[in-house]
């Protein structure tokens, strides 16, 4: 598999430290409110990511983290925690904002058929990690105690930018958003690896630590969970594109400098969703999450297939006319996968061909696209029904489109559909004869019973015509 790593700014070929096996991160959500369907293409993206490594024959241990504290709203180590924001707007305390938000991620996963991670992991469950790490990078010279808090030292670093290259004025205060002057930072590009009294305010979870009363700022907890769960040498890390710089910038300076040695060897990242006027986020326009899409009538897989009909690497606009064309050709989809008859044997020559097909779609990058035309390759193709639908099953583990399912039920429909047309049109054959023989009182029990049940007919010279009401 190549695969496009941003720290190198380069596809190359994805190869495991150990042979076999996969070591994957992926940042979890702030839980201090739904996610919108921004964040979640992420999430999308990341799911075909493991799904396809394990389709090809390799086993995947994937941990997340649960952000329910130390997230600030600036970008800059400065703000008030988002989880305290989430908690002032609903006046909940912060854990339950945290409980709450939790479970409705992992609610709109389930409904996009994101795997569950086989270990999730709340940041406030690893303090004593965070602090036995800044422990660590203090003993080693990386950080320092100034104002209060404990800040990571970047001048310590040959290197800092990893993903692009940004200029110092990039950080100045007031020369982008959510950027402030922190007096207490040796350089600009510091970052608070724990805070103290000084950012408290009426911050609600706070712990002891040898540097006083505090919290964890937001980069420690990525580093230390990962590896208290998948070791010092991560094979993937995978996040959202805006976590490039400086969250995940962050995460390597500090990870290499407790361990002494490169931490990850890829960075897999997934580009914004934009609406017409820009990136998609809470702050700015409607706020999109799979709720309201189901409320404005959309399943949640028709979304999952018009992600998986861009790239990964490009950005994807959403408007309500794009989400609309891309429901209607799912749902052809699954008529289309409707109307195999198992039927046949399976030769193995022809299902090995699209098999490669299929691989070789998503062993480039991870072309969603291509491999969608892969699968479209094997509807039409002059092969058995058993043949199809076994292809159509071996890709769907990876898509996770329901087809199958979805499909399944859509006979079932049909048929259920089929019975009542001819039920229907046997009473108002009925009604009829009971009108010929001008039994007027059977004709209009006839009428009432079909209207009871949501059918209206219409008497026409060209004959009865029914619909439903």
């Amino acid at each position: 598999m190549r695969l496009y790593n941003s720290a190198t700014r380069a596809e190359e070929e994805f190869i495991p430290n150990e042979p076999g096996r996969v070591r994957m991160y992926t940042c979890g959500p702030t839980v201090y409110h739904f996610a919108h369907i921004g964040n979640l293409r992420t999430y999308i993206a990341e799911d075909v990511l493991e799904k396809y490594l394990r389709w090809s024959g390799l086993e995947v241990e994937r941990v997340m983290n649960i952000t329910d504290v130390g997230h600030l709203t600036s970008d800059a180590d400065t703000g008030e925690d988002k989880m305290l924001k989430g908690a002032r707007r609903e006046h909940k305390t912060v854990l339950e904002i945290a409980r709450y938000y939790t479970d409705a991620f992992f609610e709109d996963c389930k409904k996009l058929n994101i795997r569950k991670p086989d270990t999730v992991v709340p940041a406030t469950s690893c303090i004593p990690d965070f602090i036995e790490m800044i422990s660590v990078l203090l003993e080693k010279g990386y950080a320092y105690v100034s104002g209060g808090n404990v800040y990571f030292d970047t001048s310590r670093l040959q290197e800092y930018y990893v993903f692009n290259k940004h200029n110092e004025e990039d950080l100045l205060e007031g020369a982008r958003e959510g950027v402030e002057k922190d007096e207490s930072k040796r350089s600009k590009t510091d970052f608070v690896l724990w805070f103290t009294k000084s950012k408290f305010e009426d911050q609600e979870l706070k712990w002891d630590s040898p540097w006083g009363l505090g919290y964890p700022g937001w980069h420690i907890e990525c580093s230390a969970i990962s590896m208290k769960h998948l070791g010092d040498r991560l094979d993937i890390h995978c996040g959202g594109i805006d976590n490039a710089f400086p969250h995940h910038t962050n995460e390597i300076a500090q990870s290499e400098a407790y361990c002494g040695h490169k931490w990850c060897n890829f960075w897999f990242h997934v580009l914004h969703l934009n609406s017409d006027s820009g990136k998609m986020s809470k702050s700015s326009g409607e706020f999109l999450t799979v709720s309201l899409l189901e409320e404005k009538g959309f399943d949640p897989l028709a979304y999952r297939f018009f992600c998986l009909q861009s790239h990964y690497r490009k950005s994807l606009v959403f408007s309500w006319e794009a989400l609309d064309n891309a429901a209607a050709a799912y749902k052809k989809l699954v008529s289309r996968v409707a109307a195999i008859e198992n039927e046949g044997s399976v030769d193995e020559d022809a299902y090995e061909k699209y098999r490669t097909d299929f691989d070789a779609a998503l062993s480039n990058d991870l072309n969603t696209s291509l491999a969608l035309t892969a699968l479209y390759d094997v509807l039409k193709a002059g092969i058995s029904g058993a043949a199809k639908l076994a292809l159509v099953d071996s890709f769907d583990s990876v898509l996770s489109l329901d087809l199958l399912s979805r499909a399944e039920r859509l006979r079932k429909e049909s048929a259920q559909e089929s019975g009542l047309e001819a039920e229907i049109e046997e009473l108002i054959r009925k009604r009829q004869e009971a009108r010929k023989a001008k039994n007027w009182a059977e004709a209009d029990r006839i009428r009432d019973c079909l209207k009871e049940r949501g059918i209206a007919l219409e008497d026409t010279p060209q004959g009865v015509k029914w619909k439903k009401i």
